[in-house]
């Protein structure tokens, strides 16, 4: 099992910066690839970054923006976010995949709020 949690979300002005963390616990030594998503109002969960052993990836709508990093001492994985804009605001979940004896298993947080007001 995995556990997520993410913190560091709030209330910002556009052009700001703010700074998530995902705290992973449990079989953390077997997650493959992390990620950040976010879910708009009414919207459905779209994928912001993603975090392997090999690459990082970003969705367009972030990139030169936003940077997914991984500390593996802590356990922790962060998105840095600078230059935000309101359409940026939505609930940022953590995830997780984690593959073990051949199997995918996906894990998320509960969620953190990012506000960003124009």
């Amino acid at each position: 099992q995995v556990q997520l949690v993410e913190s560091g979300g709030g209330l910002v002005q556009a052009g700001g910066s703010l700074r998530l963390s995902c705290a992973a616990s449990g079989s953390v030594f077997s997650i493959a690839i992390m990620g950040w998503y976010r879910q708009a109002p009414g919207k459905q969960r779209d994928l912001v970054a993603t975090f392997t052993t090999s690459s990082t990836s970003y969705a367009d709508s972030v990139k030169g923006r936003f940077t997914i990093s991984r500390d593996n001492v802590k356990n922790t994985v962060y998105l840095q976010m600078n230059s935000l804009k309101p359409e940026d605001t939505g609930v940022y979940f953590c995830n997780g995949l984690r593959y073990y004896s051949g199997t995918y298993t996906e894990y998320w947080g509960q969620g953190t709020q990012v506000t960003v007001s124009s």
